[in-house]
């Protein structure tokens, strides 16, 4: 541990990160009956810069740099911009016709589609624990689908795209030089993820205007909510090691759960479970396996 370790206080940061994601999800579900996917996601992106301009402007290692704001591969982190636009379309189209705790949990799939593309694109050696274990979850995922059943609906298929999609957006973060602050790639990221959202949006017949004040109020809570969420993750990552963080993301399944039942009255239960607690298993093996080659290559 460093000396500058706060594991608990970045703990307690990862846990509201992952209510702010989700009192996002839920405005968006809301906000879905009078405005596009698209819309939301333009909007979103839109309010979310000023947290992540602070998320820069608060970055040790960014200051130490003399705030540079060109980075080397450029190019690769408009990119993954465009991925982080893509992703949010399924999703938010997913929160729009499914269950809430659904659509999220599926989108915990992508622990799992991060394993299986860090071999192609980080030329990464993965081993039978993690392989079993991205199967693992895989069947759980089939599970919260229910194919082949009178439940199943392709609309499934939205969250495990958006899944996909946000696994590829973490695998291309770690194939950016390592010295470029983690804030700014997300800064670049942000940008590129605005513009494809309206350009989006333009093309599938632009904007609905706002409805009233109190819609005003939940897109600006929508953008706060996520851009808040993502500076919060920026923040407790710096204060301890991502494996301290990582087995407390599956807290966001049962707060899904709960939060679409207080808020929607959705009670999708046969739909969830075992699955869910499948999809969490496979994750947390695949945490724990490299937390493993972590301190297998320090000893």
């Amino acid at each position: 541990m460093r000396p500058t370790d706060r594991p608990g206080l970045a703990i307690l940061l990862s846990l509201m990160a992952l209510t702010l994601f989700d009192a996002m999800g839920l405005v968006i579900k809301h906000l879905s009956a009078n405005y596009t996917a698209a819309e939301l996601s333009a909007w979103r992106n839109l309010f979310g810069i000023i947290p992540a301009l602070i998320a820069l402007s608060l970055s040790r290692s960014w200051h130490t740099a003399g705030r540079p704001l060109r980075i080397r591969q450029c190019r690769r982190g408009l990119a993954r911009g465009a991925v982080v636009t893509l992703a949010q379309l399924c999703f938010y189209l997913s929160l729009g016709q499914m269950a809430f705790a659904t659509a999220s949990t599926i989108t915990y799939a992508n622990a799992l589609f991060i394993t299986a593309l860090s071999v192609p694109l980080l030329g990464e050696r993965v081993g039978w624990v993690r392989w079993g274990a991205v199967i693992i979850g895989f069947v759980g995922v089939i599970m919260v689908m229910q194919p082949g059943s009178d439940a199943f609906d392709t609309t499934a298929l939205l969250p495990l795209a958006a899944a996909s999609l946000y696994g590829l957006v973490t695998v291309q973060a770690r194939m950016m030089d390592d010295d470029v602050p983690s804030p700014l790639v997300n800064l670049y990221s942000s940008i590129a993820a605005l513009v494809g959202a309206f350009v989006i949006a333009l093309a599938f017949g632009g904007f609905t205007p706002v409805r009233n004040l109190s819609d005003f109020g939940w897109i600006i809570a929508m953008g706060g909510f996520g851009g808040t969420a993502v500076l919060l993750l920026v923040v407790s990552y710096r204060m301890t090691e991502p494996s301290n963080l990582a087995p407390f993301s599956y807290f966001g399944i049962p707060l899904a759960f709960l939060l679409g039942w207080v808020f929607f009255g959705e009670t999708p239960w046969d739909a969830l479970f075992p699955g869910a607690l499948l999809i969490a298993a496979g994750g947390l093996m695949i945490i724990w396996r490299e937390r493993r080659r972590k301190q297998a290559q320090l000893a």
